[in-house]
C-alpha cells in the first residue's frame, strides 16, 4: 500500500507541460492560470520527461528552461522500474482501443504506486483509464475548464 502523500501531490501530463513552457500553444495561459497560485507538489515521469522535451525541441532555450524547472523541484519524477513494464503490458492490452502510450502507461503506474488520485491533463484519455478497483484518477484541469 502506498504511504501517504501530501495532500496537494498531483500527477501531471505532458500536454500541461508543453503548454507552460510553449507560448504559442493554445493552452499556454490556461495553463499558467490554472497552476498560478497553486501550492502543488507535481509529480511525473521520465517517461514524461522525455515527451516534454522532445516537444519543445522546435526551441532549445525552453528545453533548457523545462529541466533547471525541474532541477529547482518545480516538479518532482517518480521512477518507473523494470519491474513495471509488467503493467505497462498489461495496460497497454487493456486499453488497446485507445491506444494507450508509454507515458500513459507510466502515469497510471505512478498513481498506483503514490496513492496519487488527480492529475493535470489536457486530454480525455484519464477519464477512461482506472486503476484497481475501478477508481479513477481525477482530472482536475478538465474539470475546472468545465470539460
Amino acid at each position: 500500500m502506498p504511504s501517504a502523500i501530501p495532500i496537494n501531490t498531483i500527477l501531471v501530463d505532458s500536454g500541461p507541460l508543453i503548454a507552460l513552457f510553449d507560448r504559442d500553444d493554445h493552452y499556454h495561459e490556461k495553463i499558467k492560470a490554472f497552476i498560478r497560485g497553486k501550492s502543488w507538489r507535481l509529480v511525473t515521469t521520465s517517461a514524461v520527461v522525455t515527451e516534454v522535451s522532445y516537444m519543445l525541441n522546435f526551441n532549445i532555450q525552453a528545453q533548457i528552461n523545462f529541466f533547471e524547472w525541474i532541477l529547482r523541484r518545480g516538479l518532482l519524477i517518480e521512477d518507473i522500474k523494470q519491474q513495471d513494464i509488467a503493467r505497462v503490458i498489461e495496460l497497454t492490452r487493456k486499453y488497446k482501443d485507445l491506444p494507450m502510450d508509454f507515458a500513459d502507461c507510466t502515469l497510471v503506474i505512478a498513481a498506483e504506486k503514490t496513492g496519487i488520485r488527480s492529475i493535470i491533463s489536457i486530454d480525455s484519455d484519464f477519464d477512461v483509464y482506472r486503476l484497481p478497483g475501478k477508481e479513477r484518477i481525477e482530472n482536475v484541469f478538465r474539470e475546472y475548464q468545465g470539460a
